[in-house]
């Protein structure tokens, strides 16, 4: 007897997994998420909660498409004023796929967000449904797809670097799980959950490849003193 049900293997998928996408994936147009101090490396994950009704808007329309969306930094100058609806934005920004979600009884969203690969801001293209829309290009970060491991770096003296930028904020971190990550999973995780000013972040967000990242980082951290201590003479 015919099943009327189709074999696994029959049944396309409407979009790839995470581990298939591939440049001819990413659209050439996407929706935006300005959020300042926040960084979404490749291969990271990112939980947000979305409540203005824009940007749920914004996560309704990634669900019903491709579930991407384009995280990106505003640059604040001293003299505007945080509450701009439309600052100016940094160049380079973070595709995130929407991996998981929760919609809540009064129509607000928790989403987690992983990293897919960096983008360049070409130009915006206005507004849809509140939400700004811009042109990309994501080709010159191909290998944030594939990306090859770091080349050797000195992870202890990383990691005590870390330790003492977190006790001198009074900060906490489950060390034991840090110290058991691979090298890889290290560099995605430390810069994600340092709190860094957003320039530091973007210069994490701009660094080249993963070797690259390892240099800014160490050197982030060494620079940072106590909070109550000036910058270096």
């Amino acid at each position: 007897m015919a099943s009327y049900f189709p074999d696994d293997e029959d049944i396309a998928r409407a979009i790839p997994r995470v581990s298939d996408l591939t440049l001819a994936d990413i659209p050439a147009e996407i929706g935006l998420f300005p959020l300042s101090g926040v960084l979404l490396l490749p291969r990271g994950k990112l939980p947000l909660n979305v409540f203005e009704p824009r940007y749920i808007a914004l996560v309704e329309d990634a669900l019903a498409s491709h579930r991407l969306i384009g995280l990106i930094q505003p640059v604040w100058k001293e003299e505007d004023a945080e509450t701009d609806d439309a600052p100016p934005l940094y160049h380079i920004g973070s595709i995130g796929r929407i991996t998981s979600f929760t919609e809540r009884s009064d129509g607000t969203y928790a989403i987690t967000l992983s990293g897919i690969a960096r983008f360049r801001l070409l130009r915006e293209t206005g507004l849809h449904r509140g939400y700004r829309q811009a042109r990309i290009d994501a080709s010159s970060f191909a290998s944030d797809l594939s990306e090859l491991p770091s080349a050797p770096f000195d992870r202890q003296k990383l990691l005590d670097s870390m330790r003492r930028y977190f006790q001198q904020r009074g900060l906490g971190a489950r060390w034991s799980a840090i110290e058991q990550m691979g090298d890889d999973v290290l560099l995605v995780t430390l810069p994600m959950i340092c709190p860094f000013p957003p320039a530091e972040k973007q210069a994490l967000l701009d660094a080249g490849t993963l070797t690259d990242r390892v240099r800014v980082l160490q050197m982030l951290l060494d620079l940072a003193g106590p909070e109550d201590e000036g910058p270096p003479s």
